[in-house]
């Protein structure tokens, strides 16, 4: 009975000690960290981590008095147990309160610019379950009496169903490293993987998985490893780079492309559409189409939202059943898809309504041209 209410006495002693320590100590220690200028001691003395450290304490006060509590009783299959059972739980708390650290070591870190470009989730979930994997061991080999390399020999022999059980995982580690080291991915990239129907923004790139949120608001799933084993696009140097292109061609029927009359020029002139001075009637200098080019080169470099400073043309493609394709290449500053949108429709509303003025046709069903209202 002396045994039992010894035990009984030692473990409210741990629990009073550990209410001590979260109830009274650790305000005081915040309080005192909240003073101070540097912010590591607010990270490795966070509340998270002197709660988890006052679960190690009690622990450690058990084991202490343990053996002193059954100092007749040393042999006894209650006290080799008891211990045994203790020494566990102080595996646990010592796991406990290293995963707890990391935490917030990895919470710190990430506010860093430097490391945000890096992925390096991923690799704090692979140490947890390398750390996870060592802690199992060494209970087990607490319980059974066994060293820790004993019971890694005997795990041994089931290396192969491991490998089978965290074949992703193992993956995912040497991916996460690849799209780490060489800077292909990192949360907020706009990504689109073909294969696997994704376009959005990535919001989280972890050991097992990658996860895109979509434009349309669902969410897209993707091993890392596919990523790297198959081709993606990633949009975040256009946004970095603070220029988007924009690539898009109209049709021209073929059947108006003509010499303009020295007055059809004058009237072009008069109305800012062509720069002076007027080229001679039935000149190259008078095409219209070639008029149209140069009109819409200089109405690119006009708009304020086009980049003077990034690649620009316009420029004719293969002529086809549908007509003349001209093609206008440039870059304009909104890299927001929005905005974008906006910015290109307003430059193409303009050239659709300024093909007519040089004796254009846009290209469309039907051909004849006496079927086209003027």
């Amino acid at each position: 009975m002396s045994l039992w209410v010894a035990l009984l006495a030692l473990a409210v002693f741990a629990i009073a000690a550990y209410q001590a320590w979260s109830k009274v100590l650790v305000p005081v220690i915040n309080t005192i960290t909240k003073w101070t200028n540097n912010k590591w001691d607010d990270v490795v003395l966070a509340p998270s981590v002197l709660r988890a450290f006052g679960q190690l304490f009690p622990a450690l006060i058990v084991h202490h008095y343990l053996a002193g509590i059954f100092t007749d009783n040393a042999e006894s299959h209650t006290y080799i147990w008891v211990d045994k059972l203790t020494v566990v739980y102080i595996v646990w708390a010592v796991w406990f309160l290293v995963i707890r650290l990391l935490k917030q070591l990895y919470a710190q870190l990430v506010e860093d610019k430097k490391l945000a470009e890096h992925s390096t989730k991923g690799l704090l979930q692979m140490f947890q379950i390398l750390l996870s994997g060592f802690t199992v061991i060494i209970a087990i080999s607490v319980l059974i009496g066994r060293s820790p390399g004993a019971v890694l020999a005997t795990l041994g022999a089931s290396t192969a169903i491991l490998m089978l059980v965290f074949k992703d995982s193992i993956l995912g580690l040497v991916a996460g490293v690849q799209l780490s080291a060489n800077k292909m991915l990192k949360k907020g990239d706009w990504i689109v993987v073909n294969s696997s129907g994704a376009n959005g923004e990535v919001e989280d790139v972890s050991l097992t998985t990658v996860k895109v949120r979509n434009w349309d608001e669902s969410i897209t799933t993707i091993p890392p490893y596919k990523l790297v084993s198959e081709s993606f696009q990633n949009y975040a140097n256009m946004r970095d780079g603070g220029g988007r292109q924009v690539r898009r061609a109209i049709h021209i029927d073929l059947n108006s492309v003509r010499f303009l009359t020295p007055q059809e020029m004058e009237e072009l002139v008069a109305e800012g559409f062509m720069e002076k001075p007027v080229p001679a009637a039935g000149s190259s200098d008078a095409v219209n189409i070639r008029l149209l080019r140069h009109y819409l080169e200089r109405m690119i470099l006009r708009n304020e939202n086009v980049r003077d400073d990034m690649r620009m043309m316009v420029r004719q493609l293969q002529p086809t059943a549908q007509g003349l394709p001209v093609e206008l290449f440039f870059f304009v500053k909104q890299t927001e898809w929005t905005s974008f949108e906006a910015v290109q429709s307003d430059i193409f509303d303009e050239v659709y309504a300024v093909v007519n003025r040089f004796g254009l046709r846009l290209y469309q069903l039907p051909t004849d041209a006496s079927a086209v209202t003027r």
